[in-house]
This record gives C-alpha cells, sequence and structure tokens, in this order.
C-alpha cells in the first residue's frame, strides 16, 4: 500500500464566520485548530473538499 499518493493539508485561516458547508468540508478533512496539518489521500472527494476551502488552506504535494 505504499504506492497511494497523499497530500498534506494546513488549515492557516479560522473558520469562525464560515459557511456550514466549508467548516463541515474542514471537519471532513480532519482540520479543527489553525496551524494543524493532516494527510489525506489523494480520492476525489478530498480533492473537491480541498478544492471548496482552499483560501483557507495550505496544500503541498
Amino acid at each position: 500500500m505504499s504506492d497511494v499518493k497523499k497530500i498534506k493539508v494546513t488549515l492557516v485561516k479560522s473558520l469562525i464566520g464560515r459557511l456550514a458547508n466549508h467548516k463541515a468540508c474542514a471537519q471532513g478533512l480532519g482540520l479543527k485548530k489553525i496551524r494543524q496539518t493532516v494527510e489525506v489521500i489523494d480520492t476525489p472527494s478530498n480533492r473537491g473538499m480541498i478544492n471548496t476551502i482552499s483560501y483557507l488552506l495550505k496544500v503541498e504535494g
């Protein structure tokens, strides 16, 4: 399973005052706090969530 591609995602802006859908995307990616970094598997559903809240995130290959 070492060939599974992962993406590092870091929350860089606050979720306070954001749309409920955008908060749900952050929660779905496993992000709760600013400067928290998680590794997620590169799937179309995760890519969609990252794309939706890209203005809140820093993404590394």
